[in-house]
């Protein structure tokens, strides 16, 4: 990976300073979490450091004003911490896409359905494929 990683960044000099700053940003993350009330920690992270800009990305409109409101205290929360912000910049971040999953069809049989299925499948050898699946089916049904 690591090779990876300077094919597209160049020299492995590159690739140290990116290191180096993706640590940060993790140790911002862990410092700014400890400073927060855990609700308001849960739903916001540590995008960027720039310039001793911190960017957080909330979750919400909600968690961006009270971050905003909490910057002051934030600046001087990761200061004792031992990192030296200037400025925060509070952003919304767009909602994780979610893939549609189509929902399970609900089948319903009746109990007398359901009856004839199991005694249907008695009438079948043990070890008979069919059998195992009606028993299953009849088993699984749902009133209906």
């Amino acid at each position: 990976m690591t090779r990876l990683l300077q094919g597209y960044l160049g020299s492995g000099d590159a690739l140290a300073r990116l290191q180096d700053h993706a640590a940060r940003l993790l140790r911002l993350q862990n410092a700014l979490a400890r400073g927060l009330p855990p609700q308001l920690a849960s739903a916001c992270r540590v995008a960027n450091l720039k310039d001793q800009t911190l960017v957080i990305s909330a979750d919400g409109g909600a968690v961006a004003v009270r971050l905003k409101q909490m910057a002051p205290s934030l600046i001087e929360h990761l200061a004792r911490a031992g990192h030296m912000i200037s400025d925060i910049k509070v952003k919304v971040a767009t909602p994780q896409q979610q893939p549609w999953v189509k929902p399970p069809v609900d089948r319903r049989i009746s109990a007398e359905a359901r009856n004839t299925l199991t005694d249907f499948a008695a009438t079948l050898p043990p070890d008979s494929p069919l059998r195992i699946s009606l028993e299953r089916l009849a088993r699984r049904s749902k009133e209906g």
